[in-house]
């Protein structure tokens, strides 16, 4: 079993990096292969230089070796901080450039790019963990969490992982470190019941 993990977040002793570090040791107990990117630290270029519907094969060894992986991952997880109710703009443009036509998702022959796609990942589990300085029920009811309607349904449900689940921990500036350590138990169980 193959598991995608990637986080973005700028800072190497971030939280989101510390929910990784776990997800991977709990996956790779389990048997799985892990790769993991940090996009950052890659110096993944988001940027996507050509126009959607000819994003489908790019001269960037990165990239190319992140479509590879997501296309033979079982289980996909991403972790990153809640940034004006948006991830990073790295991790958009990873979005971007890696979740692309004919990788992720596709269209019927002969139709065009007004119809509905189809996924075409393997995974049909996805795990997204987001750290913010916002509480859940204040994400919610003011902002109406714009982070499950990206993850769930606009990213993952279109390109076929039938199985969301996103766990945001919040808020974590000034969070304790017996809070964190509970924390990071929520992640291993999670990511232990997915695998």
């Amino acid at each position: 079993m193959n598991a995608l993990l990637v986080v973005a977040h700028p800072s190497k002793t971030s939280f989101s990096h510390a929910m990784l570090a776990v997800a991977a040791e709990t996956l790779v107990a389990r048997g799985y292969a892990c790769a993991a990117h940090d996009l950052y630290a890659e110096g993944f270029n988001p940027v996507q230089p050509v126009p959607e519907a000819s994003n489908t094969v790019s001269d960037d060894p990165l990239v190319e070796r992140h479509c590879r992986e997501l296309r033979e991952a079982d289980l996909i997880l991403v972790f990153h901080p809640n940034w004006w109710s948006q991830p990073p703009a790295i991790m958009k443009g990873w979005i971007d450039r890696v979740f692309r036509l004919g990788t992720a998702y596709g269209y019927s022959e002969g139709e065009g790019f007004e119809a509905v796609p189809f996924g075409m990942l393997r995974a049909k589990h996805a795990l997204v963990f987001n750290t913010s300085n916002t509480s859940p029920a204040r994400e919610a009811s003011v902002f109406g969490d714009p982070l499950e309607t990206l993850w769930r349904t606009s990213v993952f449900a279109l390109c076929g992982v039938t199985s969301f689940e996103r766990r945001m921990f919040a808020p974590v500036a000034g969070s304790s470190a017996e809070q964190r350590h509970s924390w990071l138990n929520q992640v291993r169980f999670t990511v232990a019941n997915a695998a």
